[in-house]
């Protein structure tokens, strides 16, 4: 019997989660990071927490960012520069925050990741429909 039962069902997840399902994921799970930052606020300084939320949510979106500008990225011009912009937003928003933390700042992010999220959510909905 293995150490953990639950490895066998883990490895089988990884192997059958689709792109999108990881996307979102991601997306949710920086939500939450970001949200708990909020909800435990203290004082407007930086601490490991934050900061580990801020660097988890900027990788997300420099990965993103890199398939937006990719040759092979099947969105259509206009919506990649689109959200090429909202990748920069990002990336100045979370500077912003790391350098003058207020709780407020990070409502910007959540939104942001949870709308994603939705949006990325409705795709698949509608895909498996069709």
């Amino acid at each position: 019997m293995p150490k953990n039962p639950i490895n066998p069902y883990t490895k089988t997840q990884k192997e059958t989660v689709s792109g999108l399902d990881i996307e979102i994921n991601v997306l949710e799970k920086a939500a939450v990071l970001l949200k708990r930052c909020q909800e435990n606020w203290v004082d407007d300084s930086f601490n490991r927490a934050l900061d580990d939320a801020i660097r988890y949510n900027q990788k997300i979106w420099d990965v993103f960012q890199n398939d937006w500008r990719s040759s092979d990225c099947p969105l259509p011009k206009e919506m990649r520069e689109n959200l090429l912009s909202l990748g920069m937003f990002v990336k100045k928003s979370s500077l912003d925050i790391m350098a003058y933390p207020k709780k407020g700042k990070l409502t910007v992010l959540i939104k942001m990741n949870e709308n994603l999220a939705s949006g990325l959510k409705a795709q698949k909905e509608n895909s498996n429909k069709a």
